[in-house]
């Protein structure tokens, strides 16, 4: 499974534009990911092909997507409206290719934050999990979790894959909130990885292995809500 194998698609965001997506379905698989990027890197950027195509490699399709302000060369982030439409467009494209597959929503940093925001509002069809890849919790240097009160409406399974040297979630804070939402949460740490999931060469590990790591502990925390 290689970035090549990707379908390229559009997808409709209200009546006035369209963005770019990236489909990889791989044979026999058992789930579709729907992710978003973070809010300095759209969706070709390699650490998410990267993640496409290690989850391919596991059995689950992924549908990724660009949001309208990155579609357009813009720096900033849309409002959390246009955000949420993109969001809620991108499922129902997934809905549509795999109406009998169950559907995971998250994303990087921004792009999971804005989905699970559009979750907390009112249930995205077909979701049965969310899944963040780095959740940003705060501003670097800016410790608090307000960002994270929209969660307690969010009445499926979520799944943080967190970095123990993430600036923008400090596991003094995160703990708490996560250990807040009960059994519909799950908190996977990666040891010495920040936000980016990158490690420094002192831990002994690399990237790739702390890659391989989290998206094991996806596709099995997935197996668990699916099965």
């Amino acid at each position: 499974m290689t970035a090549d194998e990707a379908q390229s698609l559009r997808i409709e965001v209200g009546s006035d534009q369209t963005v770019s997506a990236l489909l990889i379905e791989p044979l026999q698989c058992r789930a579709c990911y729907v992710f978003a990027h973070g809010a300095g890197a759209g969706m070709a950027h390699a650490s998410m092909a990267t993640v496409a195509e290690g989850l391919g490699q596991r059995g689950i399709a992924t549908l990724r997507y660009q949001f309208p302000y990155m579609e357009k060369g813009s720096k900033r982030p849309d409002p959390p409206a246009v955000a949420h439409a993109a969001v809620r467009a991108a499922v129902a494209e997934a809905g549509r290719h795999f109406p009998a597959l169950p559907l995971i929503a998250g994303g990087r940093s921004f792009g999971g934050r804005m989905t699970s925001q559009a979750q907390a509002k009112s249930a995205l069809a077909g979701v049965r999990g969310l899944a963040f890849l780095g959740f940003p919790l705060h501003p670097a240097g800016k410790p608090s979790s307000e960002r994270a009160g929209h969660l307690a409406d969010v009445n499926i399974p979520m799944l943080f894959l967190q970095g123990t040297r993430d600036a923008l979630a400090e596991l003094s804070l995160l703990k708490p909130v996560v250990k807040g939402l009960g059994s519909r949460a799950t908190l996977h740490l990666l040891d010495g990885a920040d936000h980016s999931f990158h490690v420094l060469k002192s831990s002994g590990r690399n990237d790739r292995a702390v890659m391989d790591e989290a998206l094991d502990a996806f596709a099995t925390w997935v197996d668990g809500i699916v099965s």
